[in-house]
């Protein structure tokens, strides 16, 4: 019989191994203050960091791979993963807009993008709607490659064991506060989320990346796909740092604290989101928190 110790061992070694992976690109980004230093490299080991230490676990523990979600399961969840996050950025920052925390689109940022499509003689909206439909379909490939790499490790070990022995929301709600923390040196010593004070961008950005969690974890299972954490991962870094983030202008500081993982709006959508999520977990009855595979698709497999 496995023992409840027995239970929480890969569990444990999945966390030091985690600090183990990703502590040299903690080092280097804290030493030189740029996380995303090394054109990327920096930010992309330290993503990779969960990765290893779930491959590294599973090999270690004699756990199978299989156990991680690879499979991509039914394309709806994917599409799902790839769109709600898009959905949650234009409400964001839609409110953003409404209110005049900022404004939409920022001069500097469309010269930009008109200077690098080579569009001399464009408009204003065609270079937005040009770039939008350009960047979120060709950037996908870099983002997931990336954003994979937490996901392996998030998504793929820890969230699911977590569910398993926690239940959903215990599950969720602890891997969303080990995911916050994993960010931490970082955030603490280095310039990740360095638009506005500690203070303020510390609970703004705990409150996202747990209320990311419990859409996460809810897709997770209903899934069984890791795949669908790594979509989502990727879509909100595409079109809230990449799109949006840019293309908003400033209305003097107040925008710092309004936008991006920094600011308090993405958070309580996110925050809103993820409420509605759960008060669907009864859906989750009956599925396995690994596999994704209900009781009774077992039963007829059987």
């Amino acid at each position: 019989m496995t023992t409840t110790s027995d239970n929480k061992s890969p569990i444990v070694l999945f966390l030091i191994l985690t600090c183990v992976f990703s502590g040299p690109f903690w080092a280097l980004g804290i030493a030189t203050g740029d996380t995303s230093g090394g054109q990327g490299a920096y930010a992309i080991g330290m993503m990779w960091g969960p990765a290893l230490a779930a491959l590294a676990t599973c090999w270690i523990a004699r756990l199978p791979l299989g156990s991680l979600g690879w499979r991509w399961g039914e394309p709806r969840w994917q599409l799902l993963s790839y769109f709600w996050p898009l959905a949650v950025c234009i409400v964001t920052y839609g409110i953003v807009y409404a209110v005049g925390l900022g404004g939409f689109p920022n001069a500097d940022t469309v010269a930009t993008f008109r200077k690098s499509l080579h569009w001399t003689g464009a408009g204003t909206a065609l270079v937005v709607i040009g770039w939008f439909v350009l960047f979120a379909t060709t950037s996908l490939p870099m983002a997931l490659s990336s954003a994979l790499g937490e996901e392996i490790g998030w998504r793929g070990f820890l969230s699911p064991r977590l569910d398993a022995k926690f239940g959903f929301t215990g599950g969720a709600l602890l891997t969303g506060a080990i995911w916050a923390v994993w960010h931490f040196p970082i955030l603490f010593f280095s310039d990740y989320d360095s638009a506005t004070p500690l203070w303020f961008s510390t609970p703004c950005f705990v409150v996202e990346v747990m209320s990311l969690a419990i859409i996460m974890a809810w897709v997770r299972r209903r899934s069984g796909s890791l795949w669908t954490g790594a979509m989502a991962h990727a879509s909100i870094n595409m079109f809230n740092q990449g799109f949006f983030v840019p293309l908003t202008a400033a209305r003097g500081s107040v925008t710092a604290y309004a936008i991006d993982e920094s600011g308090a709006v993405l958070p309580v959508v996110l925050l809103a989101a993820a409420i509605f999520v759960w008060t669907r977990r009864g859906a989750l009855d009956g599925i396995d928190p690994v596999t994704g595979v209900s009781e009774q698709g077992a039963a007829w497999a059987h």
